[in-house]
């Protein structure tokens, strides 16, 4: 495989708070990664580098061979990468169609109305609550329209940022269905989570995030033992 994305040295800032010390990460084509740490470590600000939501401060991201120092929301998702935020991932005050709509916006205008169809074909529930305003909608179902759009138009890398944030067990359940079906498809997938044990069964290859920085990539089950290892470690200096 050869790497469809890659960070060399990125740091990034929140104005005077450093959140990222020189990261390095390659993701390959067709990988499942995983995003490990606790609350805070930097999985977010990473998936947001990625996506171009927080700019690089120093370092680069390249993209199939590409360097790219001033990466913007735009360039990467033109570039074919998705991500879906920490949260519901949806506009609330817009409608379900519109939402989608937004979401196929980096398609090809004859294709987008064929691809809705699609959408409302697959997933019957948003084409029943198309004129529904998205924040009408539970937890769930908003995870499911922000994941919509992939499965009619795959992106090259999904990005999903805490997928099981305050969803009940069952929903979550459909939720990592999904995304392991985009995983079949070939997709790449970065997740980020706090549900360690889940995201360990979806994916190949996990990172463990602390500080800012990452200090581990390999097998998820040698991930977990980092991430044990090192929650313990904190657990004895408190104590």
């Amino acid at each position: 495989m050869s790497s469809l994305l890659a960070m060399n040295q990125v740091s990034a800032s929140y104005g005077p708070f450093r959140a990222l010390y020189g990261v390095d990460l390659a993701i390959e084509e067709g990988q499942a990664m995983g995003l490990l740490g606790q609350n805070g470590a930097g999985k977010s600000t990473i998936a947001r580098v990625i996506s171009g939501l927080v700019p690089v401060e120093t370092g680069s991201i390249v993209i199939d061979g590409e360097k790219a120092r001033r990466w913007s929301p735009e360039k990467a998702r033109r570039q074919g990468v998705l991500h879906i935020p920490e949260g519901r991932g949806v506009f609330s005050s817009l409608s379900v169609e519109e939402n989608l709509k937004v979401s196929l916006l980096a398609q090809p205008r004859t294709k987008r109305k064929a691809l809705l169809g699609e959408v409302y074909e697959r997933f019957e529930m948003l084409g029943e609550r198309r004129r529904a305003r998205a924040g009408t909608l539970s937890g769930g179902q908003q995870r499911l329209l922000s994941l919509a759009p992939a499965f009619v138009a795959p992106p090259r890398l999904l990005i999903a940022d805490e997928p099981s944030l305050g969803l009940a067990p069952n929903v979550l359940d459909e939720i990592y269905a999904s995304l392991a079906a985009l995983k079949a498809q070939g997709v790449t997938l970065l997740v980020s989570e706090q549900q360690v044990t889940r995201v360990l069964e979806l994916v190949d290859v996990a990172a463990v995030v602390d500080r800012g920085r990452i200090v581990h990539v390999g097998p998820p089950d040698e991930a977990l033992g980092v991430l044990e290892a090192g929650l313990s470690q904190r657990g004895r200096s408190v104590g």
